[in-house]
């Protein structure tokens, strides 16, 4: 995953577990650390409580429990879907968030830490939940299709991020970075030469450096991280809609560079989907694509 290679001189950082990966933060003044801090953490737990599926209580179980009938939601999690349902009308349904069902019946049925090392058996299933443009959402009013799961995690984390560095900068008038696993978003003034991020997925994958400026994100999907199964048979966490199952591995990993980490993750796991057609969909757009024999091809003038 992405990390914060150098730390500007003079900037306070601080680590922690969150949603099964490594939540960081780095601010360029470190006396606004500890606050920077609560407010992430704040926001995290707001997310969390609004859009978690392994959480019985949170907003999203209780829409997807109501049997296809309207439930009032909160402005935030009305938000979040509506920023996973534009991510799929943007991708044609590529990053679609009716997959809940097929990724749970494919083991993934509790936050990620606690399915590591589980030997879970792949499954071959028929996948007819209907999709995203089956769910309905106006205003407060959230009608999710009796059957359906919805999983936001393709967005919501993304999303989470972007918020929580325009929360900090917006409150403590610094320059911040929050990083959610492979989901990186800045706001406020970035430090001099800008973020320095070393793109790396595992050890001993190919990396490299790029330099944030201000307000820019970055976001990196991969089929070798999130993993779970026998050996020999390991599952991914990104689905192709279309069948329930894995997307199939073209990519090990793809990372992307935009404005928002809400858009750069919405493309790099569009791109997973696509397989081959992916350099198609990021024409133009700062990319970084890994083969799974670790060669790598770069797109839309992302650094040599």
């Amino acid at each position: 995953m992405p990390l914060v290679e150098t730390l500007p001189v003079g900037a306070g950082t601080a680590q922690w577990q969150a949603w099964g990966t490594v939540a960081r933060i780095v601010v360029t003044d470190p006396a606004a650390l500890d606050d920077a801090r609560e407010l992430v953490e704040a926001e995290l737990a707001a997310v969390d409580a609004a859009c978690s599926r392994f959480r019985p209580g949170s907003e999203l179980s209780v829409a997807c429990r109501a049997g296809g009938r309207p439930v009032t939601v909160s402005p935030l999690l009305a938000d979040l879907v509506a920023a996973a349902l534009e991510a799929a009308r943007q991708t044609a349904g590529d990053v679609d968030p009716t997959v809940g069902a097929a990724l749970c019946g494919l083991g993934y049925d509790r936050d990620f830490a606690a399915i590591t090392g589980r030997q879970v058996a792949p499954a071959v299933r028929i996948f007819t939940a209907p999709d995203w443009r089956a769910v309905r959402l106006h205003d407060l009013s959230l009608t999710v299709p009796d059957g359906v799961l919805l999983d936001l995690g393709a967005t919501a984390k993304a999303a989470a991020a972007d918020r929580a560095a325009a929360r900090v900068a917006l409150r403590m008038g610094v320059g911040v970075l929050v990083a959610l696993g492979g989901d990186i978003a800045t706001a406020g003034p970035a430090p001099e030469g800008g973020w320095r991020v070393l793109v790396q997925d595992r050890p001993g994958d190919p990396r490299c450096t790029v330099h944030l400026p201000a307000g820019a994100a970055l976001a990196t999907s991969s089929t070798a991280g999130r993993t779970w199964g026998r050996p020999g048979e390991l599952l991914h966490h990104i689905l192709d809609p279309r069948t329930g199952q894995p997307a199939e591995s073209v990519w090990r990993t793809v990372s992307v560079a935009a404005f928002s980490c809400l858009r750069a993750n919405t493309l790099s796991t569009a791109a997973i989907v696509r397989g081959q057609a992916a350099p198609n969909l990021l024409h133009g757009v700062p990319a970084r694509l890994v083969t799974g024999d670790l060669d790598v091809l770069r797109l839309g003038g992302w650094p040599a």
